[in-house]
């Protein structure tokens, strides 16, 4: 809120040095505001009494956008990758994936590695559980276990992300 959008009895003020003025009304600061040719900006709205700032308000607003970007560059998105295995996979195939598996884990993603039955595999259960056990074996140096390897419908699921 700004200048006449400012509907409190009283504020708190801070000057555009960064100095407190004191407990005003808020059409009295709005005042001392329009004097000095600024703005009365409402910077907390929840304290009381609110707090009103007079600072020029364009370049209150640009400060404000100029921080959410500093911060938004400073933020890490965790993308979740997926690695799909069958029950009836090959020893250098396996190690295939886990190769690329290191790949994601290095870059600080975390990991799905799923594992589907088709038809009569869902009989052989254990076996899924042995292919999963053996794809963290090799990758137990770089990776933890968020997750333990358990049955989602048809797919064996395990979750890993890389150690600190």
């Amino acid at each position: 809120m700004i200048n006449e959008q400012i509907r409190d009895k009283e504020v708190r003020v801070i000057g555009p040095d960064g100095e407190q003025i004191g407990v005003m009304s808020s059409k009295e600061a709005y005042f001392k505001a329009k004097d000095a040719g600024l703005d009365l900006v409402k910077i907390s709205p929840n304290a009381k009494p609110p707090v009103c700032k007079i600072v020029d308000y364009g370049k209150y607003r640009y400060e404000q956008a100029r921080r959410a970007k500093e911060a938004k560059k400073k933020q890490r998105i965790v993308e979740t990758k997926e690695i799909r295995l069958s029950p009836n996979i090959d020893t250098n195939d396996l190690n295939t994936k886990v190769n690329q598996a290191r790949k994601f884990l290095s870059k600080g993603n975390k990991l799905k590695v799923s594992l589907r039955f088709r038809g009569r595999e869902m009989a052989h259960k254990d076996v899924g559980k042995e292919i999963l056990d053996s794809f963290y074996e090799q990758l137990n140096e770089v990776a933890v276990i968020d997750k333990p390897a358990k049955m989602e419908g048809r797919s064996m699921v395990m979750f890993l992300s890389a150690t600190k």
